[in-house]
């Protein structure tokens, strides 16, 4: 039998976390049914699943075998499924479309996906901490429960998107260690608790878990450099959005601060060191180092 493919593998992997999110979905009913389709139709619409599956991964190849990882998995996509229905909100980004069908809003109408937002978010958190019913070193889970929280609120996603509200409104000043800000913690900090969650839950060390924390800050900011350049010099048929629309705003990004042959250069740097932490890891398949690579990498 011939060796998976990267690409066989990856829908593998995405098929897996799609069951994990049915299983803790909410049912659909009571007097709140409306707001729990909502809720629903907003996490199963698709995407890539990327946290979640590199959650999954570094807990898999640390030697994980229990099931408290799976509660954390689908805690992580609620919460990225969260913070996407609220960036849709005609408030933020005002978009009628994610992933070529309509936006939780334009379908349930705004204040129910206020609320769907709201409920992802609260139940995220309650899926998490049923994670201790496993029965689960309740240490590694507390402490698993603290990044996940922290990297997701003011400190972390939230912190960063109410930067980037201000600075879109121009009530914000945006220099570039403003902008790297931003970049940190709402692109990066998601992906850090990714990687950290599924570490912690290993069993794994302070030590290894910091390194991993370093290297989900290299993967997002690489992530939302790559972005600024496909702006550029992407293909808008295969982008599925229009592309110069950051120089046509005037909107600051690492490109217009650096120039496309620094950020290229600058995404290089990090994919390289991410990927270096990772082999450090002496992981026994390479295939988070192959997601690493073509997630930094991509050109759509």
């Amino acid at each position: 039998m011939s060796e998976q493919s990267f690409e066989e593998k990856l829908n593998a992997k995405v098929a897996g976390i799609e069951e994990i999110l049915k299983e803790f979905l909410p049912a659909e009913e009571g007097y709140q049914k409306t707001l729990l389709e909502a809720m629903n139709y907003s996490v199963l619409a698709g995407g890539k699943r990327l946290r979640p599956m590199m959650m999954a991964e570094v807990y898999g190849m640390l030697g994980g075998t229990g099931k408290a990882i799976r509660y954390f998995c689908a805690a992580q996509e609620m919460i990225h499924t969260y913070s996407l229905v609220h960036d849709d909100l005609p408030a933020m980004d005002n978009d009628e479309y994610r992933r070529g069908r309509k936006t939780t809003h334009a379908v349930y109408g705004e204040a129910m996906a206020i609320l769907a937002g709201d409920g992802l978010l609260n139940y995220a958190y309650e899926v998490a901490a049923r994670s201790f019913e496993t029965g689960e070193d309740p240490a590694a889970i507390g402490k698993a429960l603290q990044v996940l929280t922290k990297k997701a609120g003011i400190y972390g996603m939230v912190g960063g998107q109410s930067a980037d509200v201000e600075a879109e409104k121009r009530e914000l000043d945006l220099d570039e260690p403003k902008l790297m800000f931003i970049h940190e913690n709402k692109t990066a900090a998601l992906i850090q608790s990714s990687l950290m969650v599924g570490a912690i839950l290993a069993g794994a060390g302070d030590e290894t878990v910091s390194k991993l924390e370093q290297c989900g800050y290299d993967i997002g900011i690489a992530f939302q450099i790559q972005d600024d350049i496909l702006d550029v010099t992407g293909n808008e048929a295969e982008l599925g959005k229009p592309v110069g629309s950051d120089e046509k705003n005037h909107k600051l990004t690492y490109v217009t601060a650096h120039g496309l042959e620094d950020s290229a250069a600058e995404v290089e740097r990090l994919s390289k060191e991410a990927v270096s932490i990772i082999r450090e890891l002496d992981l026994p398949d390479p295939f988070l180092e192959d997601l690493v690579v073509s997630l930094i990498h991509r050109t759509k």
